[in-house]
């Protein structure tokens, strides 16, 4: 079995070049239907396109679901989330987020905190972000996230100087971020400021993957292209094991859902860029040694 595998690989690699692909389409497909829907291509979260949240503090005796039903209820047009904090797997608040940004609804939620579950104000504080601060802040991650690409780029090409190589390295970071992008919208979690560090650090690690790949495919000179490609493949699929251990630790035991977010991309990008890095830019490798050879 594994030598059939690797006879396709080493000989059909431009047929395998459709699974990248296919899993380009199909995110693509989803980022526009979720835009189409939207408004938004990614599912943005309070600190991105503004909101508030309630942070209750004294919390004996309060139920979430009671607590998640009536605020519900009474404003069926807002998002509202009601979730546990917890540290050290204690709980010690409750937290309320929602879309709401209007001061009147805002003293609407308050009152029925106070007059439906007995709390005063001493009992949670309110936090507002409004919509233009949400929104300059996701341009501004935006603009990051381009300024990082082209920055990559740069450095990729003066190392290389060559075209095709470096491009190869860009799409294979560009394919990345996509695939993951609409990975991550399917599972219906919102995206936080915390979300969009961990799209960044996905560049990275990208990158990393792929000049690996690159370096030993065209800087090196001993042995075939095929074994100085396993080379790095051996290389990357520890790199890769280990990451993900780390990581997925990480996410089955913090608590924290910052941090629980940025995992979980983590580990959807780093599946993501095992195929990318060894099928996507291996295929457009080995096909700019044969036509530079030809």
């Amino acid at each position: 079995m594994f030598q059939k595998f690797k006879h396709i690989y080493e000989t059909k690699y431009k047929f395998l070049l459709l699974i990248p692909i296919l899993m380009i389409i199909l995110a693509l497909v989803q980022i526009g239907a979720q835009y189409a829907t939207t408004g938004d291509f990614v599912n943005k979260g309070i600190s991105l396109k503004g909101g508030s949240t309630i942070t209750i503090t004294e919390f004996q005796g309060l139920d979430n679901t009671l607590l998640a039903a009536t605020l519900s209820s009474s404003f069926p047009d807002s998002e509202i989330t009601v979730r546990a904090l917890t540290s050290a797997g204690k709980q010690t608040a409750i937290s309320i987020d929602s879309g709401i940004q209007e001061k009147e609804q805002i003293t609407e939620v308050q009152n029925i905190l106070k007059n439906s579950f007995q709390l005063s104000e001493k009992d949670y504080s309110v936090e507002v972000i409004g919509s233009s601060l949400g929104d300059a802040f996701f341009s501004q991650t935006i603009r990051a996230l381009l300024v990082a690409f082209l920055l990559m780029g740069i450095v990729v090409f003066f190392y290389f100087r060559k075209v095709i190589p470096s491009l190869a390295v860009i799409s294979a970071a560009f394919s990345d971020i996509i695939i993951t992008l609409a990975i991550f919208n399917l599972t219906g979690m919102k995206l936080s400021t915390a979300g969009v560090a961990a799209f960044l650090m996905l560049i990275g690690y990208s990158v990393d993957t792929d000049m690996l790949l690159t370096t030993r495919v065209l800087k090196r000179v001993e042995g075939s292209v095929m074994e100085r490609v396993y080379g790095a493949i051996k290389t990357g699929s520890t790199m890769l094991v280990t990451t993900l251990i780390a990581v997925s630790v990480t996410a089955l035991l913090v608590q924290s859902d910052v941090i629980k977010q940025i995992m979980i991309i983590l580990i959807i990008g780093l599946l993501v860029d095992f195929i990318i890095t060894w099928i996507q830019n291996v295929g457009l490798l080995r096909w700019y040694l044969e036509r530079k050879k030809q």
